[in-house]
């Protein structure tokens, strides 16, 4: 998106600085997890969310602008435009790490096992027609609680639902961003398909001592 298209929102610098950390924060695990797992869908989504930041900084840019009165505000606003730049040059070098795996080159295999170390992913899947997952909310569902997984985000078109309460209903066609353990990864994926029509219910063994 070209700056040209975006027009001034009156938004407050607060709420664009908080989503703009929220959404780098994602970025960078986003790129390193597509890295790790040589994931296109978390590739693309980085691609994705780096035009968000690049919106994001545009209108901080703009609300800034008008909330400049005189020298003193002008004194008072410059960390704020250093932040905004900061953030576009973080947006700017996951991007780079995300196109390393759209383009097919290689990753040096040291790297790859460093990031293996790593206990949590990420996953990024569409909830297709016909899941047990559309129509429902996150408190019904019980991800974090049954499968291990908290949704980080919920894309739905262009509207970016980050931090999703319990009472987000989820569509069919949302692509939702989850982080959580390799197996309830699968199984959130397996869900969102139609692949798994049941949602698993964690199991506990009890270990009896002999007396």
């Amino acid at each position: 998106m070209s700056e040209e298209e975006i027009r001034y929102r009156p938004i407050s610098v607060k709420e664009l600085l908080t989503e703009t950390q929220t959404v780098i924060e994602l970025i960078v695990d986003l790129a390193y997890s597509a890295v790790l797992f040589h994931d296109h869908d978390l590739a693309e989504e980085v691609m994705e969310l780096e035009e968000r930041v690049d919106t994001l900084r545009v209108l901080l840019l703009m609300n800034t602008a008008i909330a400049i009165r005189d020298a003193e505000d002008a004194e008072a606003m410059v960390g704020i435009m250093q932040m905004a730049s900061v953030a576009d040059h973080i947006s700017d070098a996951a991007g780079d790490i995300a196109r390393l795996v759209l383009l097919e080159i290689g990753i040096d295999p040291y790297i790859v096992e460093a990031f293996k170390k790593v206990k949590e992913r990420l996953v990024r899947t569409r909830i297709m027609p016909g899941s047990i997952l559309a129509k429902k909310t996150l408190r019904q569902l019980g991800l974090e609680s049954n499968i291990g997984v908290n949704v980080m985000v919920v894309r739905r078109g262009k509207e970016l639902i980050i931090n999703p309460d319990a009472k987000t209903r989820l569509e069919e066609g949302d692509i939702l961003i989850a982080r959580g353990s390799d197996v309830g990864a699968s199984e959130l994926d397996k869900l969102a398909k139609g692949d798994l029509n049941t949602i698993p219910r964690p199991t506990f063994e009890v270990e009896y001592g002999v007396e």
